[in-house]
């Protein structure tokens, strides 16, 4: 069970995990959408969420992580074609205009006899498996409500009128946290349907001697990549490995800011009979917490393992879409 405690005007929570990882139950994610809940922590009208918890001193915290100056992108290469994983494949069409003679098509607009220049389209639908992204505060719904209770009546055709990614302009830039579960378990990948618990993020943390600590960004490597590049692509809709449900709580304990992995976050099965994202629901809607979903974990963990060190500078700057659910991303981690 979860017990909560007032300490010294801060809430804490005390997990029995080792029996109720095994039994979690729809009534308990519902319990905890209120226990765990962030709702008017910052004021009512507050549409940061647990980003608030980077503070310009956790800024300044991550900024001095940076000792070597190495950078490593966290997002997934685009795929532009059709696989079980990427049922909506990246759209990217070459524009073609006129060319010199009558009938013709060219790639460049001449400027003059020397100089052309080319444009091309993009069209990605990014939500789901193929492609890294951020899941903004309005992208879930609990009984009618968004986080800090904001009705989904605020969501139209037009977009989300509370919530939306814009808030993020500003962009997310806090110290990192790689818990690298294979690691761990000594395997190279996780198998789909494998469950982290938090008695895992509890290892981690002893094995490596890190603390997950406000404001941070947890991303928690299953090894997707290795699997799939080892057995093929499934389809991550109905199986992945990724975190159980009780793992929100030792979440909302650390004060964690973001949450990312490289699947969806969620294991699937969930595990929790009813629930099909108890993650994506927890995090988004009653702690607040943005989601980085499909980030690409695999040279980070080479270089963390090279250093013996888990913890850097993360960056991620989101499209400025009013109104927008998301949006593609390419974070960096920088050693």
């Amino acid at each position: 069970m979860i017990k909560r405690i007032l300490i010294a005007g801060a809430l804490c929570f005390s997990l029995d995990v080792g029996a109720q990882t095994a039994r979690t139950s729809r009534d308990d994610v519902a319990r905890w959408m209120k226990e765990l809940s962030n709702w008017g922590r910052w004021g009512k009208e507050d549409q940061l969420g647990a980003v608030n918890l980077i503070t310009p001193a956790k800024r300044r915290q991550a900024a001095a992580l940076v000792k070597e100056g190495v950078s490593i992108s966290l997002s997934r290469v685009i795929e532009k074609e059709e696989a079980i994983d990427n049922p909506r494949p990246f759209g990217h069409v070459m524009m073609t205009r006129p060319g010199k003679n009558p009938g013709e098509t060219s790639l460049f607009n001449r400027m003059d006899d020397h100089v052309g220049a080319i444009g091309d389209v993009y069209t990605v639908s990014y939500h789901g498996y193929a492609f890294t992204h951020l899941d903004s505060l309005c992208h879930m719904q609990y009984d009618g409500r968004m986080y800090n209770g904001f009705p989904d009546s605020e969501i139209s055709a037009r977009g989300a009128g509370k919530l939306a990614v814009s808030n993020f302009s500003n962009g997310l830039f806090t110290r990192g946290v790689l818990i690298d579960i294979p690691e761990l378990r000594g395997v190279p990948y996780l198998e789909p349907g494998a469950a982290v618990f938090p008695e895992d993020l509890d290892a981690w943390e002893r094995k490596t001697g890190l603390k997950v600590t406000s404001g941070d960004a947890v991303l928690v490597r299953t090894g997707r990549a290795v699997r799939r590049e080892a057995k093929g692509p499934w389809d991550p809709r109905e199986i992945s490995a990724g975190l159980h449900a009780s793992c929100a709580p030792w979440l909302r304990a650390r004060d964690a800011a973001i949450l990312g992995s490289d699947s969806a976050n969620d294991v699937k099965p969930s595990g929790v009979d009813g629930v099909f994202n108890p993650i994506h629901q927890l995090t988004l809607v009653a702690m607040g917490m943005v989601l980085l979903d499909n980030c690409e974990l695999e040279k980070l963990a080479e270089h963390a393992r090279a250093r013996r060190r888990w913890d850097f500078l993360v960056t991620a700057a989101p499209l400025v879409v009013p109104g927008g659910t998301g949006s593609p991303l390419n974070p960096i981690a920088t050693f």
